[in-house]
């Protein structure tokens, strides 16, 4: 079902595009892709003056992260085809600092640890966040657990609310079950 019409006449600024993709390798490990493409739907006037032309990309960036069944990050290349600035590109090799990081527990900590502020990109710090979840859609024992324990995806949104119809059909010993309290950030 799409987006109800818009109520007024509008144009089109910016596009961003982010794929991610998955694969199984034949040596038991898993290869996550992500890709990431911002291009301006206008010509644009670049910050030296010269003008980008309407659909060349801004930012053009790949990430393909190889992890085991566990969501452990065993390597990760990462490379820019497009970036508006020239020192763009010296944030990749801090890419290599997420190799044995986990996708599965604390990532979004460790992309912030290891890659914050000037030491990473903007633009890959987001296509990385997301590619646990192209991870979890991927490698279903990765939600394996105790059988005594809820898979660690119930509880975690609205369709897998523990009171909810899913839980009940497809986990009913886990219906009604209650998550221990999030710690606070502050």
């Amino acid at each position: 079902m799409p987006l109800s019409p818009a109520s007024v006449e509008r144009q089109a600024r910016h596009v961003r595009r982010v794929n991610y993709q998955s694969f199984e390798r034949s040596d038991g490990l898993w290869d996550i892709e992500g890709e990431l493409i911002d291009t301006k739907a206008i010509d644009t006037q670049r910050l030296n003056g010269d003008t980008l032309p309407a659909g060349t990309p801004i930012h053009h960036m790949h990430i393909r992260v190889t992890i085991d069944t566990e969501l452990t990050v065993h390597a990760i290349e990462a490379v820019m085809d497009a970036h508006p600035l020239k020192g763009c590109p010296g944030a990749l090799t801090a890419m290599q600092r997420m190799v044995g990081c986990n996708m599965a527990r604390g990532w979004r900590k460790a992309i912030e640890a290891n890659l914050q502020d000037v030491a990473g990109c903007t633009h890959m710090r987001e296509l990385l966040l997301n590619m646990a979840t192209a991870a979890f859609q991927s490698i279903l024992s990765a939600f394996s657990s105790a059988p005594d324990q809820p898979p660690s995806f119930l509880g975690r949104c609205t369709g897998w609310d523990f009171n909810g119809p899913a839980v009940l059909e497809f986990f009913p010993r886990f219906a009604g079950h209650e998550l221990p309290p999030r710690r606070s950030k502050g």
